[in-house]
C-alpha cells in the first residue's frame, strides 16, 4: 500500500474532533446496557446519531441490528466495517458516574465503545464520500455474546445486497498498551462450543452402594478421561481447552442419585480439532458409562467458529495503523487468544480481519489492570480518537488502493 493511499492527517484530525461525541454515546449506551439479539434503546441511540447522514439505514425482522450504507465517489469494491452493540449479564461494580443503571447488566466488553467509534467512523466517512472509490457498509450488531447475533444479521440477508468484498472489526481490549493495536495471520480467536453431559445410574441408599448403580463416581471417572484425551489425543501444536464448569448431583448425604451431571466449553483453534474433539467427548463419556454399567446422554451445543483473519486484510491494516500513528503503533500478536467471537460468521464469508486496540485505563498497568468480563472492567476512553482515525484510513486504504483479495 502506497502511503498516499490514505489520508493520514484527515482520518487522525477527524478522531479527535470526534472524540467528545464518541465519548458522550458510550456514556449514554453504558448507562442503558441492553443484553441478546434485541437492544432497542441502543440501536435508537444510533439511529439518532447518524441522522441526517447521506446513508441508507436497513434492518432485518430477527435482530434489532442496523446495517448503514455509504455509497462513494465510484461504484468501486464494498468494505464492511462492524461494530457490536450487546452487554453481558452482571453487576458492574466501577463507581463510575455512568455506570449501568440496569441492573445485572453491565458493558464489561468494550461494545458500547465499538459502537462509539463507529458512528464517529460513519459521520467522519460521510463528510468525505468523495474521497472513497466504493462503498461503505457500517454493521452495527447485537447478540455478540453467545446469541449468533452475526450470524442472524446474514441470514436477514443483510450482508448481501451490496456483498462486501473485505470486512474489518475493533476490539477494544484493556489488557494491551494504550492505543496499540495489533492482529495475526490466520486463527486470532477460538471457536467456542458447550457441552452437557448426563450420567444415568439407578439411586439408592448411601449404605449399600452395591445395590445401586451410582452415576458419582462415573462422572468424576468421564471428567479425568476427559482431560486425559485432550492432551493425549489433540496435537499440541493444534490445540484444544476443555473445562468442566459444572458438576450437578444429589440431595443429600446418604442417598445415592440417578443422575450426575456435568456441563462444560470446549474451545478449539481449527474445524478439524473442533469435530475431532466433539467426537472424542461423546466417545469418551459413553465408554466410561458403558464400562460402569451407566448410560449417558451428551449435548453438544455448537458455538461461535474459529475467527480467522485473512493474512492480506491484516497486513493492509497494520499498514494502515502505521500511516496513521506512526511505526511502533502496531503489534503482531505471536499467539492466538481462547476467547471467541461471532464475527467468525462474518470472516467464514468475507475476507477480513480483526485487530485489537489497546485502552487500558490511564495510570493502570495494562498487564494486571482487570481484563473484559470484569465486573470492575474500565477503559481509556480517549482511545476511541484512534480507533475512528482506524476504521476510516482502513476503509480509504481497502477502497482506494490496489490490494487484491
Amino acid at each position: 500500500m502506497d502511503g498516499s493511499v490514505v489520508d493520514s492527517d484527515l482520518w487522525t484530525d477527524a478522531g479527535e474532533s470526534l472524540l467528545a461525541d464518541a465519548i458522550r454515546l458510550r456514556r449514554a449506551i453504558h448507562e442503558e446496557p441492553e443484553l441478546g439479539l434485541h437492544c432497542p434503546k441502543t440501536t435508537a441511540k444510533i439511529r439518532a446519531a447518524l441522522d441526517g447522514l447521506p446513508l441508507e439505514i436497513r434492518e432485518g425482522p430477527s435482530t434489532t441490528g442496523l446495517m448503514a450504507i455509504l455509497r462513494g465517489s465510484d461504484n468501486g469494491r464494498t468494505v464492511l466495517l462492524r461494530g457490536d452493540m450487546d452487554a453481558l449479564p452482571l453487576k458492574e461494580d466501577t463507581g463510575l458516574a455512568y455506570r449501568s443503571r440496569t441492573e445485572g447488566a453491565m458493558h464489561a466488553c468494550g461494545h458500547d465503545t465499538h459502537v462509539a467509534m463507529l458512528v464517529g467512523a460513519a459521520r467522519a466517512l460521510s463528510a468525505q464520500r468523495d474521497r472513497l472509490a466504493g462503498t461503505v457498509m457500517f454493521m452495527f450488531q447485537p447478540g455478540e455474546e453467545g446469541y449468533h447475533g452475526a450470524r442472524f444479521m446474514m441470514e436477514d440477508g443483510l450482508l448481501d445486497d451490496p456483498a462486501p468484498d473485505a470486512a474489518f472489526a475493533l476490539h477494544i481490549s484493556p489488557n494491551m498498551p494504550r492505543g496499540m493495536m495489533g492482529s495475526r495471520h490466520g486463527s486470532l480467536l477460538a471457536s467456542a462450543d458447550s457441552f452437557i453431559i448426563k450420567v444415568k445410574g439407578r439411586g439408592g441408599h448411601a449404605s449399600m452402594p452395591q445395590d445401586a448403580l451410582d452415576p458419582i463416581p462415573v462422572a468424576c471417572e468421564i471428567v479425568t478421561a476427559l482431560q486425559s484425551f485432550i492432551t493425549r489425543r489433540i496435537s499440541v501444536f493444534n490445540p484444544a481447552v476443555l473445562t468442566i464448569g459444572r458438576i450437578t448431583a444429589g440431595t443429600t448425604n446418604n442417598v445415592i442419585p440417578e443422575e450426575a451431571e456435568l456441563e462444560g466449553t470446549l474451545r478449539t483453534l481449527s474445524e478439524q480439532t473442533r469435530m475431532a474433539a466433539q467426537e472424542g467427548i461423546e466417545r469418551v463419556a459413553r465408554n466410561i458409562a458403558a464400562a460402569h454399567g451407566a448410560t449417558v446422554d451428551v449435548d453438544i451445543r455448537t458455538g461461535f467458529p474459529v475467527t480467522v483473519c485473512d493474512g492480506r486484510i491484516v497486513d493492509l491494516a497494520e499498514k494502515t495503523a502505521k500511516s496513521l500513528f506512526g511505526e511502533d503503533a502496531w503489534m503482531s500478536m505471536p499467539n492466538p487468544l481462547m476467547g471467541a467471537e461471532d464475527f467468525s460468521y462474518v470472516l467464514q464469508k468475507v475476507p477480513g480481519a480483526m485487530s485489537f486496540l489497546g485502552a487500558a485505563p490511564e495510570g493502570g498497568d495494562w498487564r494486571t489492570c482487570c481484563a473484559l468480563h470484569s465486573n470492575r472492567m474500565v477503559l481509556d476512553e480517549t482511545v476511541m480518537a484512534r480507533g475512528v482515525a482506524m476504521h476510516c484510513g482502513f476503509a480509504q486504504a481497502f477502497l482506494n488502493g490496489d490490494e487484491v483479495v
